[in-house]
């Protein structure tokens, strides 16, 4: 089963579950995920730096890493 991404994990154990999953934080803009600070922060905190609906962006992640999991 895949892991499931909630938004008060902070991101760097997101890259550690997928590092694929840095396409996604991209997309939204964040594109310093080497940043000490970047990398420290939740999902939820990126989303409202960024301006974009976590729920979507949560559901976005979730669904690639269940695919994957799944091909």
């Amino acid at each position: 089963m895949a892991k499931m991404i909630t938004k008060d994990m902070i991101i760097t154990d997101v890259l550690q579950v997928d590092i694929e999953t840095a396409q996604f934080f991209f997309e939204i803009g964040m594109h310093c995920l080497g940043c000490p600070s970047a990398r420290g922060e939740t999902v939820e905190q990126a989303c409202m730096v960024h301006g974009v609906d976590c729920d979507e962006l949560i559901n976005k992640i979730n669904t690639f890493l269940a695919e994957k999991e799944q091909a």
